[in-house]
């Protein structure tokens, strides 16, 4: 069983100018975050989906599930004090409403303001799971990574060729990502930064999956209109010369 978890508790307070948090920002009279979850409710290997939401925004979401004919989504719960907390929420929502053994189901970890993925990625986090046990998309580094001390000196030049970007989806089998969430809540560490960040900390060997590189986070207005600018423009993806 293939789950999608989407995560859209943010608040937007990057996003000026306007007083709704970014996932419910719209384009062409849509919300973001209904573009993010039809990916996976047109997918036809993703079984179901449980959406974290602010909590005063879960009635809205739920008009805008009805308004644009979603099915697939089993339960759409209140987010936590962290993003953290969040996605455990999303996680334990998950285990309590499938009804199989969550070591039988992969959770695909999913931004609800990553809304440029498609088909191919959401194919490629499921089939690295089951044969990985766990998959994080990535785009390669284009521009030189540098590590910086408290001084704001640079302390290392990484190399180029061997740096990548994190992306989402961030895919595992629900057994395993739910375990490293209960030790982590045991031992009241709340500041991890994703998904992976807690994997990695409790030793599991990460792979990889390569993402389409317009798979951007909206959290900015420049973000937005680069959106606007892909989904408007989807059909001219080549550059004319003069």
């Amino acid at each position: 069983m293939n789950i999608g978890l989407i995560f859209a508790g943010g608040t937007g307070t990057r996003m000026k100018g306007s007083d709704k948090p970014k996932q419910f920002l719209t384009l062409n009279g849509k919300p973001i975050i209904i573009y993010t979850i039809e990916h996976f409710e047109k997918h036809p290997d993703i079984d179901g989906i449980v959406v974290v939401c602010k909590d005063d925004w879960i009635d809205y979401l739920n008009e805008q599930l009805l308004t644009y004919g979603i099915k697939k989504v089993l339960k759409v719960v209140p987010g936590g004090a962290t993003g953290q907390a969040s996605i455990r929420n999303g996680l334990f929502a998950i285990r309590d409403a499938v009804g199989v053994p969550a070591e039988d189901v992969i959770v695909l970890i999913h931004d609800g303001v990553r809304p440029l993925i498609d088909e191919k990625l959401i194919t490629d986090n499921i089939e690295s799971v089951k044969k990985n046990g766990n998959a994080i998309t990535v785009v390669p580094a284009i521009e030189t990574i540098i590590e910086t001390d408290e001084k704001g000196d640079i302390s290392k030049v990484a190399d180029r060729k061997m740096c990548r970007l994190a992306r989402a989806p961030q895919s595992f089998v629900l057994s395993d990502i739910i375990a490293a969430h209960e030790r982590s809540l045991a031992e009241k560490k709340e500041e991890m930064i994703d998904s992976a960040m807690l994997m990695q900390h409790y030793g599991a060997v990460l792979h990889t999956v390569e993402g389409p590189v317009e798979n951007i986070k909206i959290t900015t207005p420049m973000d937005y209109h680069l959106f606007k600018a892909l989904v408007n423009g989807k059909n001219t993806s080549f550059i004319e010369e003069e």
